[in-house]
């Protein structure tokens, strides 16, 4: 049966639109939160023997151990394409090159009291790296790479082995290798995320867990969050927003449709256009490049449920609807795109022009392709060096100075009823003016 894209007009809508105005699929739900919170229970009581059988249930091998052979991570490197390879180091050095520019010196600010802020980056990082459906060396290189910019000592990732093998596949062990990660485990899913937070045996826990990852692993994240730093808030199924008008080439606008909805299910995929010619064109597109996808199937399960055509009235309207689903992927293929960009609040990424495919931010362009889906775009950011840091203040006063102040702050603890606060000031302010310095 071809994939057609859902019809939804919004022509006649004649006041704002609201959140309920648009169709979403549900990703987290009560079925996945108990299922999640089940393997979180399992692995916290039973360490690496819950590892095990987990994956031998999930992933459908049964491993002996979870962790990679360090010689083994180094020898995928030899074994893949030397094509493949140089890839990844062109796309290790961009992510590299761009995410240097997100450091930051430390900052003084000075007026008699010196207060210095400065970044120091946590102890030990676990990157979530999907499989199963298909491998992500990408994945490995968007997220271990920054948390290496940032100064983080020790780098893990984790990620599932191959159904066929039990094996990590090479490419995503070469991409660890040209990363500098350190320790490489065979394991996903939730009790993945469950071992990074907590510890098991073999895997000791981490400060923050990044990566994407299934509605699953999701969920996991969320449910650690208050024991582990968690960066990109919710990294789930991939999402993607075309605006397109007729200068718009119809072939490139479906592809991009089609780019991030062969990740899989419960994924979102819309095209937003003002024109019934656009909208007709490209869905025609659209079913021609999935006839011909190997992944037809992991594309259908994302637009029968969540791919849509969506008709506006004009470009204002469209933006409306991208600020309202506030996606992963924000893709504007329409004359002066340029010009839209400022009226975008929400999106974790935004790709400008017919030239610049999400494809090429989930690769090489440099920025993370870890970004926030299921509408946490309206409060949270792409993956940053920033997610792999602490920022400390360090407030440095002279007698004079303290003194100075020092009436403003009783009078707010006085305020707030707090007498010890208020004391603290004035033993100090009393000091200076009896002659301390």
């Amino acid at each position: 049966m071809p994939a057609v894209l859902n019809r939804l007009d919004l022509r006649g809508v004649d006041r704002p639109l609201r959140r309920d105005d648009l169709p979403r699929p549900e990703v987290v739900g009560e079925g996945p939160v108990a299922a999640v919170r089940e393997i979180l229970a399992d692995v916290a009581a039973r360490g690496d023997a819950a590892l095990l059988e987990l994956t031998e249930r999930f992933d459908g091998v049964r491993l002996d151990a979870v962790r990679v052979p360090d010689d083994q991570v180094r020898a995928a490197l030899e074994r893949i394409p030397a094509e493949v390879r140089r890839g990844l180091e062109v796309a290790a050095e961009r992510v590299e090159a761009y995410h240097r520019t997100q450091l930051h010196p430390p900052t003084t600010y000075d007026d008699g009291g010196r207060i210095r802020s400065s970044s120091v980056p946590v102890d030990r990082v676990g990157c979530y790296v999907p499989g199963g459906r298909a491998a992500y060396p990408s994945t490995v290189l968007m997220t271990a790479i920054p948390a290496r910019v940032a100064g983080v000592p020790e780098v893990v990732v984790c990620v599932p082995p191959a159904r066929d093998t039990g094996a990590v596949v090479d490419v995503t062990l070469a991409a660890c290798a040209v990363a500098g990660v350190d320790e490489v485990y065979a394991v996903g899913g939730a009790q993945a995320v469950a071992a990074l937070a907590d510890g098991t045996e073999s895997i000791r826990p981490v400060d923050v867990i990044c990566g994407p990852g299934n509605k699953y692993v999701a969920i996991a994240k969320q449910e650690v969050a208050h024991r582990v730093g968690i960066a990109s808030a919710f990294a789930g199924p991939s999402e993607i927003v075309v605006v397109a008008d007729l200068s718009a080439p119809p072939a490139f606008a479906a592809v991009d449709v089609v780019v991030q909805a062969e990740h899989g299910p419960d994924g979102l995929a819309w095209l937003v256009t003002w024109s019934d010619v656009v909208a007709d064109g490209v869905s025609a597109e659209i079913e021609r490049i999935v006839e011909a996808s190997p992944r037809r199937d992991e594309i259908r399960s994302t637009l029968d449920v969540a791919g849509y055509a969506v008709v506006v009235r004009d470009a204002t309207q469209a933006i409306e609807v991208a600020n309202l689903i506030a996606p992963e992927h924000l893709q504007l293929m329409c004359d002066d795109a340029e010009a839209l960009v400022g009226s975008v609040r929400n999106a974790g990424a935004i790709f400008v022009g017919p030239w610049s495919p999400a494809s090429l931010g989930d690769y090489v362009a440099g920025p993370s392709h870890v970004l926030p889906t299921d509408g946490t775009a309206r409060f949270s950011s792409a993956l940053t060096v920033a997610d792999f840091q602490k920022h400390h203040h360090v407030v440095t006063f002279d007698a004079a100075q303290m003194a100075a102040l020092a009436p403003h702050v009783e009078a707010i603890a006085a305020a707030e009823g707090l007498d010890a606060h208020a004391l603290s000031a004035r033993l100090r302010r009393e000091a200076v003016e009896g002659g301390a310095s």
